[in-house]
């Protein structure tokens, strides 16, 4: 009899002991594997790689997305912000209408000052400010003002070959997306074979290209502006 107590006290003991002992080191473990795995980790996005193209690589921290252009001491010059949230199909289109006028506005300043000056084309029925000689041309030679207009035609429907996803591949409404190859303004016209080879060097010479066609845009405005007014000669003006 005492020792059927002793058994049952002993055991009594060993329940109060067992009810303040910690849980097994099995059970804790899987409680953490299990929390853990309802919280899913998120991952980022992977980062957009760009094609680097005559040595720039797109970079969307960088001004104008790293295209070069600027010089001191201007520098950075947005003042009213339009290339700020460009993405960069905009912005390769942005630089590709700049560098189209700047080239065109180059030739432009050339045949004022030229044409002006020396006209031996069409028996010198042309002369005066030549802001009038097209319409001059159109007088004497109807079909040179047609070939002028198809010439240039044709050279836009080159550039758009070379340059421009085909309306067939664009998903935008109206297309207007660049290759994303190409690089702005590069339609590989080259015939004196003077475009660098080193990216440092491409650089400089796309800036000064791009600062001359930016100086002969406002001075192509000037002469026209000039012209109408007075109807005279850009040498006249000057009284040379």
């Amino acid at each position: 009899m005492v020792r059927a107590t002793q058994l049952l006290a002993l055991a009594s003991v060993t329940g109060v002991v067992g009810a303040f002992t910690a849980p097994h080191r099995l059970t804790r473990v899987s409680t953490r594997v299990f929390s853990e795995a309802e919280v899913p980790v998120a991952e980022e996005p992977p980062k957009p790689q760009y094609p680097t193209v005559n040595g720039w690589t797109a970079d969307p921290t960088a001004f104008c997305w790293g295209l070069p252009g600027n010089i001191a001491p201007v520098g950075n010059f947005d003042p009213i912000g339009l290339s700020k949230e460009l993405d960069l199909t905009e912005m390769k289109r942005f630089r590709e209408a700049e560098v189209t006028h700047g080239r065109v506005s180059m030739l432009a300043v050339l045949g004022f000052l030229v044409a002006e000056s020396f006209h031996p084309l069409f028996g010198g029925a042309i002369s005066g400010p030549a802001i009038r000689h097209l319409d001059q041309v159109r007088n004497v030679a109807p079909i040179f003002f047609e070939l002028l207009a198809g010439t240039i035609a044709l050279a836009e429907i080159y550039r758009s070959l070379v340059g421009w996803v085909s309306p067939q591949d664009v998903q935008k409404y109206f297309g207007g997306e660049l290759k994303e190859n190409y690089y702005p303004g590069d339609i590989g016209f080259d015939p004196l074979g003077l475009k660098p080879t080193s990216p440092k060097e491409f650089a400089e010479m796309q800036t000064k290209e791009l600062q001359n066609g930016r100086l002969a845009m406002l001075a192509a405005m000037g002469f026209i502006l000039q012209e109408t007014v007075n109807e005279q000669t850009i040498f006249g003006n000057l009284g040379l």
